[in-house]
């Protein structure tokens, strides 16, 4: 079986991308490889921030890998928080205080609308290639459900009654942003 390394340390994205890739490939982890390295991501897109996390894996360790950058990028807010999602509370990766934060610059606000952005850059030999997801959506008033991750219990997908913490893994992963982003890494490896 093809190794493929996806270059996270957040154990709830390579769950999710084993549950959804399957038997196709055997996953790695960057813990897989021995790479305990803080990657930086320093680039102000998805794109560059994917880049330069699958470059680090390719150009250290050898490895083909893909890696994944996810914003939440609001209509109301410009398209924040975006590229700084996990940071848009503080460094500190606190999904808790991001959403406390995203709730109060709504507050009072009439347009919700949102989308989860993810991009994927595979690295596969000497060649690089960009895979993109979008799921559109709004922004809930209050946290509903416990599922998921990040923003999920705040982000109610378009046509859905609940939010993505409400809904099973399966459920989110058939119409998640990052579902959809890996459903094209995968058509792709498997041409």
């Amino acid at each position: 079986m093809e190794k493929l390394v996806f270059a996270t340390n957040n154990e709830h994205k390579l769950s999710e991308l084993r549950q959804i890739i399957g038997g196709s490939f055997e996953l790695l982890s960057l813990g897989d490889i021995g790479c305990h390295d803080d990657i930086p991501e320093t680039a102000d897109t998805l794109e560059g921030n994917a880049l330069q996390k699958a470059r680090w894996v390719k150009e250290r360790y050898g490895y083909d890998c893909f890696a994944d950058d996810t914003g939440l990028e609001v209509d109301a807010l410009g398209g924040q928080p975006g590229v700084y999602s996990a940071r848009f509370a503080g460094p500190g990766h606190d999904s808790k205080a991001n959403m406390a934060k995203l709730l109060a610059m709504l507050e009072g606000e009439e347009n919700r609308r949102a989308r989860f952005r993810t991009v994927i850059a595979l690295i596969k030999g000497c060649e690089t290639h960009l895979f993109e997801g979008i799921v559109d959506g709004e922004i809930m008033k209050f946290p509903s459900g416990s599922e998921g991750f990040g923003y999920d219990p705040v982000f109610r997908p378009e046509g859905w009654e609940m939010t993505f913490a409400e809904a099973t893994p399966d459920e989110k992963n058939a119409v998640s942003h990052r579902g959809r982003a890996v459903a094209k890494l995968i058509a792709y490896l498997n041409e």
